[in-house]
């Protein structure tokens, strides 16, 4: 919690400190009213009381309880204000440092564990900055200005409200040791509810497709009920606390009055008697205003066992340093631009033992098409994603545009690479910012809503082969919605949009990962053609498991257990590659390959 309060930001210490302010005037008001209290009875015990005098005791109370009101709510606005700016930071400093991560770190949290993280985890965080902060620092205020105005009378009292507050402390330390752990284990079983959840979101085609609907329910009941085990033993043990407050509030009032009638009854004389009897009148009320103050901490330590969690997992994320540290260069090597190298790289998965990519070297020259073919797992996508920095080489060099990719800024190299991935992903929006989607930082871009930023776009998804069916199928054109992930157009659509985002930004250097497996032949082939003529001098790099794709690049590589065991053109593979032979023996007829 240390952590927590370090990381708030000036305005925020400011207003705290408003709403303490403000919470320390509501206390000293709250703890005015007894004095008035006993005014009021010693004046009717001693017969003094007037009409005038009870009205000015009674109007003062009217003022303090006015005036407690008052306090109360500029302080819970203050707090509340501080809080919501608080949290608001806090998601923002947690999204902006996942944007660092490479997929190291995101595969290493898992994707349902940061959503519920910077969702469920600064929710706890908000709720105890808002509401624990602020009982926290009134708990013992109130304790302290109360056991002041008691001690200044009778030790009997003092001492047994002393025992009582010690025993319900001592309660609060044994349930929050118990509670803290199982707290601590919510939030991750609160991670494996939104995983199922979300599988089931995600998949649905596919669970409906396989009859799996029982099976989900099955994974979602034994994480939903294994969170339910674990939040109902937290709570019942929580339950401890406010019925120990109840038993110690019964327990301290019999015990204030007890010893009351004792004192009063050993008293000398009768103004002895009235002056004991009209302590112990505001004795009990500075009391039960402590038991409440211990009260409000019980609320504070309900909350502070899951915030304590939350702000540790949210730690975990700001305080991890992401593997992919960018560099300072920003410009090409001259005569360089365009250009990727690969020198003696080999990659392992984190986790692993295995490597994925053993001692790659290759060089993909300005303006040529390098095609990469293997079988599945040949370690095709683990060598495209180095070159992004995705992932960094654990061995060797990568180098883009004679620059090694570990020195070059990773905006700057970015800006250079178009990359269309396996899946083709679309966002929320029109299919006129999917594919604008790829505007480069830095480069001047066309703004929308200009005629220079449609035709833009729509050259793109002219290239693409998409305008047939976004002009002719979707009824508002480049301005049509897409939905979350693309799940109102088919595989080949979004492929087709994906890959016209990558043409948008005309880029150095193409990736195509496996991007045209959705296409029919013709389709492809067609693409391809208008790629090669809008794409001018830049390089492409073409991930395929179909021949027919990367047969006309001007290098292919032949990937096998993660290295490559082949390199040339189709013609010269045909001839002297065992491995690139048995793929085109599967994939093309007699006649191909006699062509």
């Amino acid at each position: 919690m240390i952590k927590l309060l370090r990381h708030m930001k000036a305005r925020q210490w400011q207003l705290f400190a408003l709403g303490i302010l403000f919470m320390i005037i509501q206390t000293w008001l709250d703890l005015r009213l007894p004095d008035y209290m006993s005014r009021i009875t010693e004046m009717v015990q001693t017969g003094t009381a007037t009409n005038q005098g009870l009205a000015a005791m009674g109007g003062m109370m009217m003022l303090c309880a006015v005036g407690t009101t008052a306090m109360a709510i500029a302080s819970n606005y203050a707090s509340s204000k501080m809080a919501a700016s608080f949290s608001h930071d806090l998601r923002s400093d947690i999204f902006h440092k996942v944007q660092t991560f490479s997929k190291e770190e995101i595969d290493r949290f898992s994707t349902a564990s940061l959503i519920t993280r910077s969702t469920n985890d600064v929710v706890q965080i908000q709720n105890f900055v808002s509401r624990g902060l602020r009982m926290i620092v009134r708990a013992p205020i109130i304790i302290g200005l109360a056991l002041y105005k008691m001690s200044i009378r009778y030790w009997q009292w003092t001492g047994v409200t002393a025992m009582t507050v010690a025993l319900v402390l001592v309660v609060i330390v044994f349930v929050i040791k118990y509670a803290h752990p199982r707290f601590r284990r919510m939030q991750k079983l609160t991670d494996e509810v939104n995983r199922a959840m979300r599988e089931n979101m995600t998949g649905m085609r596919v669970i409906r497709a396989y009859n799996a609907a029982d099976y989900q329910m099955h994974e979602f009941k034994e994480a939903s009920e294994n969170l339910m085990d674990n939040e109902r033993k937290a709570r019942v043990m929580l339950q401890l606390m406010p019925s120990t407050n109840q038993f110690a509030n019964n327990a301290l009032t019999v015990a204030i009055y007890a010893i009351g009638a004792y004192l009063i009854a050993t008293a000398a004389n009768a103004g002895e008697q009235l002056a004991i009897f009209t302590d112990m009148v505001v004795f009990s009320t500075y009391a039960a205003k402590m038991i409440q103050g211990v009260s409000s901490l019980e609320m504070v330590f309900n909350m502070l066992p899951r915030a304590t969690t939350s702000s540790e997992r949210v730690f975990e994320i700001l305080e991890t340093d992401t593997s992919i540290n960018p560099g300072d260069r920003h410009d090409p090597k001259p005569g360089k631009d365009g250009t990727v190298e690969f020198r003696h790289v080999s990659f392992r998965y984190p986790e692993t033992a295995d490597m994925a990519l053993e001692d790659i070297s290759f060089v993909a020259e300005k303006g040529q098409t390098v095609g990469i073919i293997g079988s599945t797992a040949s370690g095709k996508t683990s060598l495209v994603n180095l070159i992004p920095r995705l992932y960094d080489a654990t061995k060797g060099d990568v180098f883009v545009d004679g620059i090694n990719v570990k020195d070059f800024d990773t905006t700057a190299l970015r800006s250079r690479l178009s990359y269309v991935p396996q899946g083709a992903v679309l966002f929320t929006g029109t299919v006129a910012t999917n594919v604008a989607y790829g505007r480069v930082t830095g480069r001047k871009m066309p703004e929308p809503g200009t005629e220079e930023y449609e035709k833009k776009v729509w050259d793109a998804i002219t290239i693409a082969q998409a305008r047939e069916f976004v002009e002719g199928k979707m009824e508002q054109g480049m301005e049509s919605p897409v939905f979350r992930g693309g799940t109102n157009v088919s595989g080949g659509q979004k492929q087709r949009l994906a890959i016209a985002r990558a043409v948008y930004r005309k880029p150095e250097i193409y990736i195509f990962d496996d991007a045209f497996s959705a296409l029919d032949y013709k389709t492809d082939r067609t693409l391809r053609d208008e790629l090669k003529k809008a794409e001018g001098d830049a390089t492409v790099i073409v991930v395929a498991s179909r021949i027919a794709t990367i047969r006309d690049a001007d290098k292919i590589l032949v990937m096998d257990e993660g290295r490559i065991v082949g390199e040339g053109t189709h013609e010269e593979l045909m001839e002297n590659c065992k491995v690139y032979q048995e793929i085109a023996y599967t994939q093309l007829s007699p006649e191909e390959l006699a062509s």
